[in-house]
């Protein structure tokens, strides 16, 4: 392939291993180069402005602002970015997330090299990029009913190893209306008790132990 007019592309990733790992790799290809590593989301999104790279590899979870935000935030200014996002996570709801965003691609990091510069080459020229592990998830999590902003809230407390007595007086909320949104949140998920919908709000990526 020529490499007259290489795929520019940016990496935004929070470990120095990774990054370095990725540029090996995309600077050993004709046809692509690296332009620019950005630690996390808010220097990513800088950057983005700064350099217009054709193809962004994201992670998601990153300090300042995580991969979702930094994808919305970009695609904001530039609705025509193409974003790969390469996490090491797989639970459905992050990728349901990512690509509600605007990714056209999710890699996991522990992907085949060749899988990488296919999806980078896929996507630059305006297709989208699902590993079919991936594409799984996504149908696994099938619209099932959305949970609402309080009934999260009251999720990422219950997580964070909160009672509902303690629940309440965080959110300013009566314990029995804690209690509702346990049980509307608990039916959701599809599970039977609070340590359960803890578990799964962490393996599907609903929430994240900060």
């Amino acid at each position: 392939m020529s490499n007259e007019n290489p795929i520019k592309i940016l990496v935004v990733d929070d470990h120095f291993v990774v990054r370095m790992g990725v540029s090996t790799l995309v600077n050993a290809q004709d046809d692509m180069t690296i332009i620019g590593e950005a630690a996390n989301g808010k220097q990513g999104v800088e950057l983005f402005r700064a350099s217009r790279p054709d193809v962004t590899l994201m992670d998601l979870r990153m300090p300042e602002m995580n991969g979702v935000d930094a994808i919305i935030a970009i695609r904001n200014e530039y609705p025509d970015a193409r974003i790969i996002v390469l996490s090491t996570y797989d639970g459905d709801e992050e990728i349901y997330r990512a690509f509600q965003a605007g990714a056209r691609a999710y890699l996991l990091k522990d992907m085949h090299h060749d899988e990488l510069v296919t999806a980078i080459r896929a996507v630059h020229q305006g297709q989208r990029f699902i590993p079919p592990a991936i594409a799984n998830r996504l149908v696994e999590r099938m619209p099932r009913s959305e949970l609402t902003a309080r009934e999260l809230e009251v999720l990422k407390l219950i997580v964070k190893g909160m009672s509902n007595k303690e629940i309440a007086s965080e959110l300013h909320i009566t314990e029995g209306t804690v209690k509702i949104h346990v049980n509307n949140m608990l039916g959701k998920l599809g599970v039977s008790d609070r340590t359960k919908a803890a578990t799964t709000a962490l393996q599907r990526g609903i929430v994240y132990l900060e």
